[in-house]
């Protein structure tokens, strides 16, 4: 009889050897969208800065964009994958139906197919064999960038429908409770965003920042840094760290310092950098340093962490218009301390922060949960690598005249490949 882990683990017998180019014309339909990413502010256009966790983001969901009625190559169709070609390179998310019928800019690949290929297509390009082989072909002229064609000739491992089926279900409930527990982390801090906001409107009180905080700009880059590990050390923060932050809570960061390292500031610190679009600010849990383009702020009392947070958070953008350089990123320590802030009598602040610790708890808790999933998603899509290389080892190279097409079902409501949002008959 076999183990319960032999029983439980997915056999890989039945899963192909394949790459995109493989496919049937009118099987997969594959093309690149067709305006830049800095084109005019309107409605209808998806671009790279919009798929982020799985998902489209867009700002202006709802809204209609121009009236076309002319064919159009890149409008995306509900079910397609939109993957990034630019920056964050192989980032992916399937088409819902709000966004059915924008158009997607240069910076997005669309692959059209079965939907149990583009699920599984999405879940494999998470995968760090998938990552990995795309780092390899990721040309950086200006900005980190991969072909439709790299996508198209990447080799990759074809489970039969059932299977995709179990992992579609497996990643997705993952993925729920995730975007729940973020949704509710977010709930907490705008609720508290909230209360200040009321608060400090009838607070008479203002201070330039110097004397009531006390701010250093971070130096060094990332380059040198150390991936984050369980051995001794402190966290080091940089820019990036702090983007698309949607709560001021991070479980662990991505690298680390040395535990000796200079300018090592204590948990409880705010670590604060700058774009156009405003400030990204982060609490720390651990002892954590800034690199270049961080900014770490502390209040001279810890029982003002709240006020002092919130209120910063308050006036994002007046924090970026003190910075400088390409695109608002170089942000002084001088420049931030001179802004002033709200600041009302000891008593409020002090009652402020009872009501808001109970809500940042519940946020650091909730982040604290997502950590513990995206480490299970993370296990799940390195044994999905795992299988990959079994399966990409037996199986022939792909320019061997016998390797056939692989075999994947039929579309629910057509056999003839005519179906609309996936036939490249009708794009």
């Amino acid at each position: 009889m076999a183990s319960p882990a032999h029983s439980y683990s997915i056999n890989t017998e039945a899963w192909q050897a394949t790459a995109i180019a493989d496919f049937h014309p009118k099987d997969m339909y594959t093309t690149s969208g067709a305006l830049d990413d800095d084109a005019p502010g309107q409605a209808g256009i998806v671009s790279s800065t919009h798929v982020r966790g799985g998902r489209i983001h867009s700002p202006r969901t709802g809204e209609r964009g121009p009236k076309d009625t002319s064919p159009n190559r890149a409008a995306l169709k509900e079910g397609d994958l939109a993957v990034v070609l630019v920056r964050r390179a192989g980032h992916a998310a399937i088409v819902p139906a709000e966004y059915a019928g924008w158009t997607a800019s240069r910076s997005i690949g669309i692959i059209r197919s079965d939907p149990h290929v583009v699920r599984w297509l999405q879940i494999w390009l998470q995968t760090p064999a998938a990552k990995a082989r795309i780092d390899e072909d990721v040309t950086a002229h200006v900005e980190p960038t991969v072909s439709l064609d790299t996508l198209r000739r990447m080799r990759f491992p074809l489970p039969p429908p059932d299977v995709i089926a179990t992992y579609h279900r497996t990643f997705g409930r993952l993925e729920k409770l995730i975007n729940i527990y973020g949704e509710t982390a977010r709930d907490a801090m705008e609720l508290a965003d909230a209360i200040h906001d009321d608060w400090s409107s009838i607070a008479a009180w203002e201070k330039p920042l110097r004397e009531v905080a006390k701010a250093r700009t971070g130096t060094g880059s990332a380059r040198s840094l150390a991936p984050r590990s369980n051995e001794l050390g402190v966290d080091a923060i940089t820019p990036t760290d702090l983007l698309d932050l949607t709560v001021p809570h991070v479980e662990r960061f991505r690298l680390s310092s040395p535990a000796d390292a200079p300018e090592v500031w204590p948990p409880g610190t705010f670590m604060l950098s700058t774009r156009p679009d405003g400030a990204h600010i982060a609490v720390t849990q651990h002892p954590a340093t800034p690199t270049r383009g961080v900014l770490a702020v502390r209040p001279v009392e810890e029982a003002d962490v709240w006020w002092l947070l919130h209120e910063l958070r308050s006036r994002s953008s007046d924090i970026a218009q003190a910075a400088q350089g390409r695109n608002a990123r170089e942000i002084s320590a001088r420049a931030v301390s001179s802004l002033s802030v709200t600041w009302p009598d000891s008593t409020t602040r002090a009652h402020f922060h009872t009501i808001a610790d109970p809500l940042h708890s519940v946020a650091r808790q909730l982040v604290s949960k997502i950590a513990t999933l995206h480490d299970l998603k993370g296990a799940l899509l390195r044994d999905i690598s795992a299988k990959a290389d079994v399966v990409l080892d037996r199986e022939p190279e792909l320019n061997e005249e016998y390797l056939q097409p692989p075999e994947i079902p039929q579309p629910r409501e057509s056999t003839n490949g005519h179906t609309s949002g996936w036939s490249p008959q009708n794009p």
